[in-house]
């Protein structure tokens, strides 16, 4: 193979890319109404998000939310909206559907000669307010159904309890409870208040910590949710009662007083804990009436999205070709993480804000459209990680907070919890937790020996695994490396997530032995767990990358951060990380997935964590050479290789500049999803849309595109040089890069700040 490195010192030095109308080329549009909920297409902002299609002249759509977790730690769907017009334009004649990615919502077309309609469905970015638009050039009737399957207690049974945090092990009376609906006046008013019981209160029982449980923060007590629908010209009309996709439901009609050309239906939401319902309701009337004081929150939610695709992009040439594809599917994953920019909360990976009915992901699955696999509530580190990454190099930093809130806020419980149990000091957060920072009840068990240690999750595939908030905690230090963005509110959380990996393998030292450390004055990581895959494992090469990159990242802040007695105090922790492990592979070493371990429990390949997420090997880095061993020789890495779901991969063949590798994985994890909508990946481990499928897409996408080491700007890493390809994308020190690759050749060159011109190279393979 040949490899040609070309120093960039002097290039066109002031030229900006516009986007303009691009991003329009990946607008899906479909000319054929929808089958079912499966067919769906998204939409949204802010922190909803819509599923919308046609099905036999209707409009249908569910409504998501960020937050609604009911008191099983559901994220419960705030209902479904049906729309019928008459005479219907949708029913025969010509049809279309069109998501506007540059404008943010869905429009729908369609009539005959003599009657025809348009309907636009939007969110607004600033306001939890949803929006349907419908014209028609002939007087007609209107009636909005509002549809909602928790008309009464639901009681899951069997698999349909994965959607909550009980899992395979309920405990009780595992309930459902049903939602209040009412007509006000000629607005539907809906809405879920979690019982006093949830199980918040459970887990603290199962765990021990019920002594300090008024210490404790709980996110879904008396936590409501839900909102209203109205529409001009538009009253209450009567309930009815049907069933859709196998699920029973009821609907509260809003009709047309009158026959009319335009309607305007609007749906405010909110979600809040408060002491009791009035209080809820009176807030939600006070948003409601600021919204629509707010008569620009449209035309601004169209600006944040035109300015949202002019912040990064990459786009493939040849229109159409399953290249340009690849580049489209991108941008429609890019726009549903959009949906969620401002959520208090993150963006679940498993089905984000877009989950339809179960059915139409497996057919065995008769539940409600609630259900989604792994939970509402309930945290998987190693899954969302692969959803925020990425936001980093398309320059998303507004978004990323919603991710890290999630460990703000639990940050109190997962220090009382370390306290407790062992009586020393840092945040211990273990994989598979609560939003109030506790261990998943079912994957800590339910059975378990008398004597085990109550901190513990009795757990073979997630004993022992504390280290994938580390992978968090680089994202909040690369906000600082990137954007220059003021990261002082997180200082506290990095620092607790260290102190408890120095106290606890020093206390965990001290229970085997007199000695807290090697004979090196090392901590000794065990036991440990390698992800979830090298089990009882002996300094796994996950912590100790981990480790030895946060400490160098924060020792190296500027002053504003850390004093001078915090930095010598983490400097001396960082001299007692143990070196990384190796082993040999037919004559070659290859990096170890730990010095040991008892077993193989999953098909993580955790060996190649050095290489990504954590950096120690690449290109133009020492050992590159090691870490290429160790991709092409290791027995497990070769064995659990695919590009499916949150499989990476494709991540450590572009960091390792192996072309041909980054890119059939990356192509064929960015390739059509088998859907009526392309990005709706998966279930592959998880749930439809998987997430985090497309997170890993995204991210091995801008690898094979640009990497950097140190103050070094490498771009086309790992591009195949006979692909045409422009793109924006984002580098430390709040720089951006514009390039354009077309006919074996770089063409164009734009690098912001200029002063960052002389450290590009370009390298393509």
């Amino acid at each position: 193979m040949r490899l040609f490195y070309v120093f960039i010192f002097v290039l066109t030095s002031k030229f900006l890319f516009a986007q303009d109308q691009q991003i329009q080329q990946y607008n899906p549009i479909w000319t054929v109404q929808s089958k079912n909920s499966g067919e769906s297409m998204p939409t949204g902002g802010g922190d909803i998000g819509l599923n919308v299609w046609v099905e036999n002249g209707d409009i249908l759509f569910y409504i998501s939310k960020t937050g609604t977790f009911d008191e099983n730690n559901t994220l419960l769907k705030q209902g479904r909206v049906r729309i019928k017009l008459t005479p219907n334009p949708f029913s025969g004649g010509e049809f279309k559907q069109e998501l506007h990615l540059d404008k943010g919502y869905i429009q729908i077309n369609g009539g005959t000669k003599n009657l025809n309609a348009e309907v636009v469905i939007r969110t607004s970015a600033f306001h939890p307010l949803i929006n349907v638009q419908l014209k028609s050039n002939q007087n007609i009737h209107a009636q909005a159904f509002y549809e909602n399957w928790r008309y009464h207690d639901l009681i899951p049974k069997g698999k349909e309890n994965n959607a909550n945090s009980w899992k395979w092990a309920p405990q009780g009376d595992v309930r459902t409870h049903k939602d209040s609906i009412t007509f006000e006046k000629n607005a539907i008013v809906f809405f879920h208040r979690n019982k006093d019981y949830t199980v918040f209160d459970a887990v603290v029982k199962q765990q021990g910590l019920e002594e300090i449980k008024s210490q404790l923060d709980n996110p879904i007590k008396n936590l409501t949710f839900g909102g209203l629908i109205t529409a001009d010209n538009m009253q209450a009309g009567t309930t009815s009662s049907g069933k859709y996709q196998h699920t029973a439901f009821k609907s509260w009609e809003l009709k047309s007083i009158k026959a009319a050309r335009s309607y305007n239906i609007q749906i405010q939401l909110h979600t809040q804990q408060t002491p009791d319902i009035s209080l809820w309701k009176k807030t939600l009337l006070n948003n409601f009436a600021n919204a629509k004081k707010d008569k620009q929150t449209f035309q601004k939610t169209e600006n944040w999205w035109r300015d949202y695709w002019k912040r990064s992009y990459i786009h493939i040439e040849n229109s159409g070709s399953v290249d340009w594809k690849i580049s489209r599917n991108y941008q429609l994953f890019r726009y549903m993480l959009g949906c969620n920019a401002y959520g208090n909360l993150p963006t679940k990976f498993n089905g984000g804000l877009f989950t339809y009915d179960p059915y139409h992901v497996d057919t065995t699955l008769n539940f409600t459209p609630d259900f989604r696999n792994w939970g509402g509530g309930t945290h998987t580190a190693q899954n969302q990680r692969l959803v925020y990454w990425p936001m980093l190099k398309s320059g998303d930093f507004d978004m990323m907070p919603a991710q890290f809130n999630f460990y703000l806020n639990a940050l109190k419980n997962a220090e009382l919890r370390t306290q407790y149990y062992w009586n020393h000091k840092g945040a211990s957060f273990t994989e598979q937790i609560e939003n109030f920072g506790f261990p998943n009840p079912a994957e800590y068990g339910w059975k378990r020996p008398e004597n085990y240690d109550k901190g513990m999750e009795y757990n073979a595939w997630l004993e022992y695994q504390w280290d994938t908030v580390f992978e968090f905690c680089m994202m909040m230090l690369e906000q600082e490396r990137y954007a220059g963005k003021n990261i002082s509110e997180y200082i506290p959380l990095i620092e607790s997530c260290l102190t408890f990996f120095d106290e606890h393998y020093q206390y965990l030292a001290k229970q085997r032995g007199r000695k807290a450390l090697n004979e090196n004055n090392q901590l000794v990581l065990y036991p440990g767990s390698s992800a979830e895959t090298y089990k009882m494992a002996y300094n796994a090469s996950t912590t100790v990358a981990a480790l030895q990159t946060i400490l160098k990242c924060l020792i190296s802040l500027p002053e504003k951060y850390i004093s001078a007695e915090q930095r010598s105090h983490w400097g001396k922790m960082l001299e007692r990380i143990p070196p990384l492990s190796y082993r040999e592979v037919d004559g070659k070493t290859v990096i170890a997935p730990a010095k040991l371990w008892e077993r193989i429990n999953n098909t993580e390949t955790p060996q190649l964590y050095p290489v990504y997420p954590w950096g120690i090997f690449g290109i133009n880095r020492p050992g590159l050479d090691t870490a290429i061993n160790t991709y092409k020789l290791d027995k497990d890495a070769l064995k659990f290789r695919s590009h499916i779901g949150w499989k990476q991969d494709n991540i450590f063949a572009a960091r390792l500049g192996l072309t041909d590798e980054a890119w059939r994985l990356t192509s064929a994890k960015l390739k059509d999803s088998g859907r009526r909508f392309p990005a709706f990946w998966g279930p592959g481990f998880d749930w439809v849309p998987d997430h985090n499928w497309g997170g890993s897409g995204m991210i091995g996408l801008q690898e094979m595109l640009l990497q950097e080491n140190g103050d070094q700007l490498i771009l086309f890493p790992a591009w195949p040089k006979d692909k045409d390809v422009s793109f924006r994308l984002h580098a430390p020190k709040q720089t951006i890069i514009e390039a354009n690759w077309k006919n074996g050749k770089m063409e164009k060159l734009n690098v912001i700040p200029e002063s960052r011109r002389k450290d590009i190279i370009v390298m393509i393979r």
